[in-house]
This record gives structure tokens, sequence and C-alpha cells, in this order.
């Protein structure tokens, strides 16, 4: 067989095998996604349209960031409670709702208010949305599910800010309505097209009371997310500092920091997918998030000792999407297979707390940080604790049964 005849025969068989509600869960996430236009805009409309103070945007923001965990505690304790089905459906639903209702809102208060709850409700879609990959998957196919799950996700962030600032030139109150409908329409095909799934039976919910079911006696858990939050802390500068470091630094104009960022999303959209197919089950999940931590670490190396020029900042992003794809979905498959169906959810609110505190923690520390030492201090710290975290995966691999190829 020729190599383009291979290739094609490696995508077919990367994306065939997977349930068609894998499939409808997905693409209802990418509709989703692909209407997130709002939040990438928010300080902007904040400030330049409702001429708030940048203090008085930063709290709103953080308001957003502290609705985040609430919600991912609400989406966790209500899908163990009354199933993920009917956490998605109303989370969507009723984020599309506040969205239209945050378009309307004009004081600092009012703004607040809105914002916290609908990022509350919103996020917990998050957790209910893991464990729904979980219930429609097989479990020899789950890690590639999270993999288009994660397609869906960037292929959708891709078109949502671009959408948004089209729409945002016209009218802010129309970028308001095309999110809150996007997510209403995702709810929607949600409940027309996904089977629904019924909530845990009331005798299973009952034995979440046992404390050998809680999450909080899962110590190689909680350890997985002090681990993966530290790492996700340092991915996630590739988002924040990075890019003032480009223009700072490297002296790159803004449409080619915007360019190279999208080197992370085509890659992901590209590459991903096959690559688990290959991947998966050939090694413990917690074997290649090491390596992806790695990874991560000699991207940030490259930028400390590489030379100040734009090919340090593409050689960068191609390392560290690589990182990135070694991480996350094995990740994924760590916890879920750590959980039971009846606390599933209690696993799902721990982890997607863990990413709402990287995302909080990970822009303002870079910030402290390169303020007072510089970037090249910063790089190397950051480095510094991916190769902790990559050695903590492994030791944490060691602590599982022999067995367990999770």
């Amino acid at each position: 067989m020729n190599p383009v005849k291979q290739t094609v025969r490696l995508y077919q068989n990367a994306y065939t095998g997977l349930s068609a509600s894998t499939w409808w869960l997905s693409l209802v996430l990418l509709i989703n996604r692909s209407g997130a236009m709002v939040i990438p805009f928010m300080t902007v409309y904040l400030t330049q349209h409702l001429h708030f103070t940048i203090a008085q945007a930063g709290i709103v923001m953080a308001c957003f960031g502290t609705g985040a965990i609430v919600g991912a505690l609400l989406g966790g304790w209500l899908s163990d409670k009354i199933g993920f089905y009917q956490v998605q459906f109303w989370s969507l639903f009723s984020n599309g709702l506040f969205f239209i209702l945050l378009g309307q809102m004009r004081t600092f208060p009012q703004i607040c208010v809105c914002v916290f709850i609908m990022s509350s409700v919103g996020d917990a879609f998050r957790p209910a949305n893991s464990i729904a990959i979980a219930a429609y998957s097989e479990p020899s196919k789950r890690t590639r599910s999270y993999a288009l799950n994660r397609l869906a996700i960037n292929l959708g962030w891709s078109v949502g800010p671009a959408v948004g600032g089209i729409l945002a030139s016209f009218s802010y109150n129309l970028l308001f309505w095309v999110d809150g409908c996007s997510c209403m329409l995702a709810a929607v095909l949600m409940r027309i097209f996904l089977p629904p799934v019924p909530a845990p039976a009331k005798e299973v919910v009952a034995n979440t009371s046992k404390k050998t079911d809680r999450v909080w006696h899962d110590h190689i858990y909680i350890w997985f997310l002090i681990l993966g939050t530290l790492n996700a802390i340092c991915l996630f500068q590739f988002s924040s500092i990075v890019p003032l470091y480009f223009k700072e630094v490297l002296h790159l104009k803004e449409w080619a920091i915007g360019l190279n960022m999208s080197i992370n999303g085509i890659l992901i959209a590209a590459v991903e997918m096959v690559m688990v197919y290959r991947l998966d089950g050939t090694k413990p999940g917690l074997v290649f998030v090491a390596r992806g931590a790695v990874m991560i670490a000699v991207a940030y190396l490259a930028l400390l000792i590489g030379p100040p020029v734009w090919m340090v900042a593409v050689v960068f992003m191609l390392i560290i999407t690589f990182g990135e794809m070694f991480c996350l979905p094995f990740m994924n498959s760590f916890w879920i297979g750590r959980s039971k169906e009846h606390n599933r959810g209690q696993y799902a609110a721990l982890y997607t707390i863990s990413y709402s505190i990287a995302n909080i923690v990970s822009p303002t520390t870079g910030a402290f940080v390169v303020e007072r030492v510089g970037f090249d201090w910063w790089w190397g710290i950051t480095a510094a604790v991916c190769l902790m975290t990559a050695g903590g995966f492994m030791w944490l691999q060691q602590k599982l049964p022999k067995a367990v190829q999770l």
C-alpha cells in the first residue's frame, strides 16, 4: 500500500468505531463553542463600551472565575443526583438565557451578579459533559472519544472569537444574542438527537454516603489533581503571558501572534485523533501524561535559550501543542478510570475545578513574576515545575497495581 493510502486508512481508522451518540455529543459541543463570542471580548466590552475601569473589569472576570468553580461543584453534585443528561440540557439552555440577559445589564453590580450566576450555570455543563462522554463510549474507545470532544472544542474556539470580532464591530448587543441563541440551539439539538440517560438509581446514589466511596479518600486521585493543576498552570501560560513575550521580546505584530497561536488548534485538529488512536493501550496513560509534561518543559526552555527571533515562537508552539496532546486526553481517561458510576460526578467536579483554578492562577502568577524578575526567570521556573510534575506522574504510575493500565 502506498504512503498516501496508508495515511488515509490511518485517519479512517482513527475516526471510525465511535458511537453515534459520541459524535452527536461532539457536534453539540462544536455548536456551543462556535457561539462562544462574549467572554473573549468581555474586558473590551466593559472598558470600551460601558466605560468601566480596568479594575472593575478585573473584578467582573474574577466573578466569572469564581462562578466557574461553584458551577463545577454544582454540576458534579447534580450529575450524581439527577443524572448528567438533565444537567447538560438545562445548563446549556439556561446559560443561553443568561447571556441574553447579560447584554441588557448596564450597572457594575448588575453585571457582577449576572456574570457570577451565568458562569455557575454554564460551568455546571463541564463535569456533566465529561461523564456523558464516558457513558456514551466503550471503555476501549474512551480516550479517542475525549480526543474527539477536544477536537470539537478547538474547532469551535477557532470559529467563535473570529465571528464574534466581526459581530462586535457592528453591535455588542448582537454578540450577546448570538452567543445565547447558540447555547439554546445546542441544548435543543441535544434533546432531539441524543438518547436520554436516566439518573442513577436511588439505592445506588445512597452508596455515595459511604466514606470509602468519597473522592477525598482516593489519595492517588488527589495527588493526580495537584500535579495536574500545576501542569495546567504551566501549560496555560501560552495563552496569557507567552503572547506578551512574543510582542515585547520577539517584536511580533498582532497578526503574526494570532497566526502563530492558531498553530495550536490546527495541529490538534489534524493530529490528535490519529495520535491517540496509535498510542492508546500501548502504555499506561500516566506514562504519556509524563511525556507530555516533559514536552511542555522543553517548549519553555526553547524560549529561555533560543535566540529572540520569530522562528522560536513557531518551535515553541509546535512543541507545547504536542505536549498538550500527550497530556489532556490521557488525563481524562485516568480520572474516569478511578471513578465509579455513582460517584463520577464528584470526580468530574474536582477535575473541572482544578482547571478553573489553573485558569485563574496562571495569568496572575505569570504576570507577577515577569513584572519583578523578567521573562527568562519565569520560563526557567515554569520548565522546572513541568519536569517536577512529570516525575510526579511517573511516581503515581508506580503506585498503581501492575495490572492497571489507565
